[in-house]
């Protein structure tokens, strides 16, 4: 069942995003070489923590996801586990996916950062991946529908020969951190949920730089590239309104 927010629960919504935003602030100055992702992990915790919030990712699914942030380096396309043994080094790029709950709503948004000089292809990746994202919101707007959203990802990303995942979706978000409707990077323009005032979607281009097959590693968490080639990831919550799209978990310093 798809949810319908009220006018007054988006200042809820609104909250919870901001908390996330800031938290992907702060990782774009602590993400450097020799930094681990358990200490980027940390980071996060402690601000959603200082809002009287809660990490929306930690203890979630089964089995029980241990991290307040996914950091999701190189290869991995999402759910990497923060671990000290893994130090970030001179031309990584991480993934970095976080949730903040308060007030009974979600927040949800993903970034991928580059560490250090990083090959000017894979920069390419990381930008084209942010750029599908706003191709896609686009049509976040009433009388369009998920299919919409989901071409406009597809078409762009595809257009560079990229790997678009098919597997793991964007996602319909409120009360829940994940709910109806799925939100797919492909798929058939018209096709799919009407898109209506008041809900709250998540739209997430999860965009590699090879092939669109996954794997699964032996945590059962984290999800890498088939052929071991980087992968970047940008994702938004979204409030579909009367007056169009708000992003509540935008940067205030970001270019948009």
């Amino acid at each position: 069942m798809v949810e319908i927010l009220t006018e007054g629960e988006y200042e809820y919504m609104l909250a919870a995003g901001k908390i996330v935003a800031e938290v992907l602030t702060a990782m774009r100055t602590a993400v450097k070489p020799g930094v681990s992702t358990l200490e980027l992990d940390k980071l996060a915790y402690d601000i959603i923590l200082s809002h009287n919030a809660t990490p929306s990712f930690l203890n979630y699914g089964t089995p029980p996801f241990p991290g307040s942030i996914c950091a999701s380096v190189n290869d991995a396309v999402v759910h990497g586990i923060p671990s000290s043994k893994v130090i970030l080094k001179d031309g990584d790029i991480i993934s970095v996916d976080v949730g903040a709950y308060i007030n009974g709503y979600h927040g949800d948004a993903a970034r991928t950062f580059a560490v250090g000089n990083v090959d000017k292809k894979v920069l390419l990746l990381i930008e084209r991946t942010k750029q599908s994202f706003f191709e896609g919101l686009k049509y976040c707007r009433e009388g369009y529908r998920v299919g919409d959203i989901s071409h406009a990802v597809q078409e762009y990303a595809e257009s560079f020969g990229y790997g678009v995942v098919k597997p793991l979706t964007g996602h319909g978000i409120g009360h829940n951190l994940h709910q109806d409707p799925d939100v797919p990077n492909y798929g058939r323009a018209g096709r799919g949920h009407r898109i209506t005032n008041g809900m709250g979607i998540c739209v997430e281009p999860m965009i590699n730089l090879g092939t669109d097959d996954v794997v699964m590693l032996d945590d059962e968490w984290t999800i890498a590239t088939a052929d071991g080639k980087p992968s970047a990831h940008y994702e938004n919550t979204i409030l579909i309104t009367a007056n169009g799209p708000i992003l509540t978990t935008i940067e205030e310093d970001a270019n948009v």
